[in-house]
């Protein structure tokens, strides 16, 4: 009988090359070219899930494979291994709260506990970075209880009106640190920290679009990015699929079944607090990129670079820069949209789905569960032929006079 767990070795974790190494039981490593992460991945209620057991770094694979058993063993149980985490790490939360502890270490206490629900566990969203720069300084030895609005608007008004993005992630951070104390039966009110950004004052920001290519000129801009290195694949491949940078640079092979590749949700811009997996329908024109990308295959990373994971949106910037061209790459998803409105390509609702985004509120998203995949991809190879020319290749002028 076939082993179906414990099938790596602490040699072959290390000698692997990046990619997706699968241990069994659920239990796998998503490994890049100086660091891993482990990944217990089970299903329950028909809705697999990923659950993050820490870095490579941090954990070993004996120490992961006690991980994948312990929560192997709740869901046996009937819990889901996700919830019944953080249910664990509220009690530790509630058991602090009967002290009085200082800001900075509730706020550790805040991070851990919401830290599944973020990208790359915080790390790439950078969650805890606005804080540690800006509050911690200020106030992260105070305890938690003794903050008055003013030690909040005293912190961030120095950068309230130099640095308003930053500081108002910061603001909002600490308002969950707050709210979660509350919870928690602290002896504090979270409407200190609104009552601080009102002595801050407002602050009218002016709107910025991200710079993006007009519509119109996509076609000519995807001929000029031929080539084969990392970067113009990449670029290319983010024009046919319309999706998001990280969701693009970060595409794996192993990804792809078919013509249908599914992001993982740790790669998606979360919605409501879910990281959920995303299909993406491949037009014949991203299939025949995807050869390309093949013919200089090293791994299972589609973009990979040398010197990080997966190519870095600088190196994207690079050659775009170097072109001369003004637009970004999340702005080709701008120029989609504004594609498919211009010519009426598709529905409201396949469009928006086409692009991620979450359509109608949550009540109606509970009743229309449909990821809209057979129009998504009527609608994707008619972008992908325009991008590429073949839908001018595909139209017969008219002869003076003929109809």
């Amino acid at each position: 009988m076939a082993r179906t767990k414990n099938k790596l070795t602490a040699v072959a974790v290390k000698k692997a090359p990046p990619g997706i190494l699968q241990d069994g039981g659920g239990l796998m490593l998503h490994k890049a070219e100086a660091s891993g992460r482990w990944v217990y991945r089970y299903s329950i209620a028909g809705r697999r899930r990923d659950m993050g057991l820490g870095t490579l770094a941090d954990v070993s694979l004996s120490d992961a494979r006690k991980a994948r058993d312990r929560w192997a063993s709740v869901l046996a149980s009937g819990k889901d291994p996700i919830s019944e985490r953080e249910r664990e790490r509220q009690e530790v939360a509630a058991e602090l709260g009967k002290d009085d502890p200082l800001f900075e270490d509730w706020a550790m206490v805040v991070f851990e506990a919401r830290k599944s629900q973020l990208r790359g566990e915080g790390k790439r969203g950078m969650w805890l970075s606005p804080l540690q720069n800006h509050i911690f300084p200020k106030i992260g030895k105070r305890r938690i209880s003794t903050l008055h609005q003013a030690d909040i608007a005293d912190a961030l008004r120095p950068i309230w009106r130099k640095k308003f993005d930053t500081a108002e992630k910061a603001l909002q951070r600490t308002h969950i640190i707050f709210r979660h104390a509350k919870l928690a039966g602290l002896d504090v009110d979270p409407f200190v920290v609104e009552a601080a950004k009102h002595i801050l004052g407002e602050v009218r920001q002016p709107k910025r679009h991200l710079p993006s290519t007009p519509w119109q000129k996509i076609p000519e801009l995807y001929t000029a990015l031929a080539g084969d290195s990392a970067g113009r694949l990449c670029l290319r491949w983010l024009i046919l699929t319309a999706v998001r940078g990280e969701s693009g640079r970060g595409a794996r092979f192993s990804e792809i079944d078919g013509d249908v590749w599914t992001v993982p949700g740790e790669r998606m811009k979360g919605a409501e607090g879910r990281l959920e997996d995303f299909r993406v329908p491949l037009s014949a024109a991203a299939l025949e990129l995807l050869e390309e990308i093949k013919a200089r295959k090293t791994g299972d990373l589609m973009f990979c670079s040398y010197r990080t994971n997966f190519i870095s949106e600088v190196s994207l910037l690079k050659v775009l820069n170097g072109m001369g061209e003004v637009g970004r790459p999340h702005g080709f998803r701008s120029s989609f949209r504004s594609w498919v409105q211009d010519n009426e390509a598709a529905s409201y609702e396949v469009a928006e789905t086409a692009l991620a985004h979450k359509v109608g509120n949550k009540i109606e998203r509970t009743y229309a569960r449909s990821d809209l995949l057979e129009p998504r991809r009527v609608l994707m190879n008619a972008w992908g032929q325009f991008v590429t020319g073949a839908a001018a290749q595909n139209v017969l002028p008219l002869r003076r006079g003929g109809h």
